[in-house]
């Protein structure tokens, strides 16, 4: 790969760049729609790492051999679309959004009429501490001539000739992932504001025999307070995902809505009580 674009430069972007760019030989270039806020995080983040910004999104693709996108859920559809205008034939594109099966089909459509390789990629684990070593289910009729090991992609592998079959069991697996950090803080605030929440978590290793709740309730809260946006729009994919296997989605928009909710609070470092206090006060 003598060119790789990356589109979006939040936590799953940079996290890349910074594995990509250790590789040392290829040139990479980034693209965030926030680019054009200086003050933006994408924006500050690309100028400490010295990447190469590109000016627009045509701008970053034109040329290039592999366009990895991460950007976020409801924009995938339309990042992939306006991609495909502007890519090299028979480039290729690793989807890493987590989106339904159903918007899969559409980006891969674009990316496909337009001469490009579809390669849809289910993160099945947080991007961090793996980076590119995180495991990932690959989709799609090119999903086995990928050169994901080249890449770096060592835990890549191919799942499905099927496009959105991968993403599937991603959303899936977020009912779940999503779900608990949900019901975490929901379940804490409350025991925090009724002064039982050592107790409510001591009885959860039953339950889960996790070595330290204390820690893993914090972890989970947290990266839904920092991150509840970007949460929210992947569990609206995954309800999607869940309606369409004819099921109601009920916990799914439930989780979207809590995460929503912590969205717009402020992340507090430091210990589990901290944090729900903070919750707390702005409830």
């Amino acid at each position: 790969m003598r060119q790789i674009t990356l589109l979006g430069f939040g936590e799953v972007g940079q996290r890349l760049a910074a594995d990509l760019r250790a590789q040392g030989d290829t040139a990479l270039c980034v693209w965030d729609v926030l680019f054009d806020a200086p003050d933006s995080p994408p924006a500050r983040a690309v100028f400490e790492r010295v990447l190469w910004a590109a000016p627009s999104l045509a701008a970053a693709v034109q040329g290039a051999d592999l366009v990895i996108c991460a950007v976020t859920a409801g924009q995938a559809v339309q990042a992939a679309i306006d991609a495909a205008q502007h890519m090299a034939r028979m480039a290729w594109y690793l989807d890493l959004n987590s989106v339904s099966p159903h918007s899969r089909k559409a980006a891969a459509h674009a990316v496909e009429t337009a001469g490009g390789r579809y390669v849809e990629a289910a993160v099945m684990s947080p991007i961090h501490p793996h980076g590119l070593a995180a495991p990932i289910l690959l989709g799609g009729p090119h999903a086995a001539a990928f050169p994901a090991a080249s890449l770096g992609l060592r835990n890549a592998q191919p799942f499905s000739t099927q496009i959105g079959t991968a993403s599937a069991a991603k959303m899936c697996r977020s009912v779940v992932v999503k779900g608990l950090e949900s019901l975490l803080t929901e379940s804490l605030m409350a025991a925090r504001h009724y002064g039982v929440e050592d107790t409510v978590l001591g009885s959860l290793t039953d339950l889960l025999p996790l070595a330290d709740w204390q820690h893993t309730s914090h972890y989970l809260i947290a990266r839904s307070v920092e991150h509840g946006a970007r949460r929210a729009a992947e569990m609206r994919e995954v309800a999607a995902t869940i309606q369409e296997a004819g099921v109601a989605p009920i916990m799914s928009l439930g989780s979207a809505s809590r995460q929503d909710w912590a969205a717009h609070r402020i992340p507090v470092a430091g210990s589990l009580t901290a944090q729900l206090d903070a919750l707390l006060a702005t409830r």
